[in-house]
């Protein structure tokens, strides 16, 4: 079974965004755009059995789409750089949906993510970059932004054997609800069940 993870996928117009950032820091790999995308909670190599189930209760969560917008740039690793990102505007329905995912995985059994869940898109993987390279590729990008966009959707993600960067595929993908929409039941259609007795 190949790794999975859920994920937000980033739209088109703000992929082309962030490819823009893409060059001019010796020792990045870049990773391709059709890869970008904002990862919710990593799940690991499982069996299928257990993929079924994260499935079936991924299924079950009922939460809004919501608006977000990447902003900024950073580096992971301060003293040793391993990876450039852009990051995310904060939302409380990001969190809030990342928090049930996670929740979920943990009823489940599987194993804790040990990092604290900072939204983020992968913009390259670093081997052997100067710190001094990095902070000066920062300094010139960090007043990036994207227009916001709507997430109408989570996805589960599977990772192929690889360094890191894809490719991914989109396994399953699950619907949030459009709140503006008015989901409320109207009572004066309800009839009562006639009695089978």
């Amino acid at each position: 079974m190949p790794r999975i993870f859920t994920a937000l996928e980033i739209p088109r117009e703000q992929a082309l965004s962030l490819s823009l950032l893409r060059g001019g820091l010796p020792g990045a790999r870049w990773i391709d755009v059709e890869n970008y995308h904002i990862t919710l909670r990593f799940i690991g190599d499982v069996d299928f059995r257990t993929a079924d189930e994260v499935v079936h209760w991924l299924d079950r969560i009922e939460r809004p789409s919501f608006q977000l917008s990447l902003t900024g740039t950073g580096a992971f690793g301060s003293k040793k750089p391993h990876a450039i990102w852009a990051g995310v505007s904060p939302a409380p329905e990001l969190f809030a949906l990342q928090g049930e995912i996670d929740r979920i995985c943990q009823r489940l059994g599987l194993r804790a993510d040990p990092r604290k869940f900072t939204p983020h898109v992968t913009l390259a993987r670093l081997r052997g970059s100067k710190v001094q390279d990095v902070v000066e590729y920062l300094s010139a990008r960090g007043n990036f932004q994207t227009l916001p966009f709507t997430v109408p959707r989570f996805v589960l993600m599977s990772s192929r054997d690889s360094v890191g960067g894809g490719p991914y595929q989109v396994e399953e993908a699950f619907d949030l609800y459009d709140p503006s929409e008015d989901y409320s039941f109207d009572m004066s259609d309800w009839q009562p069940a006639k009695s089978m007795w």
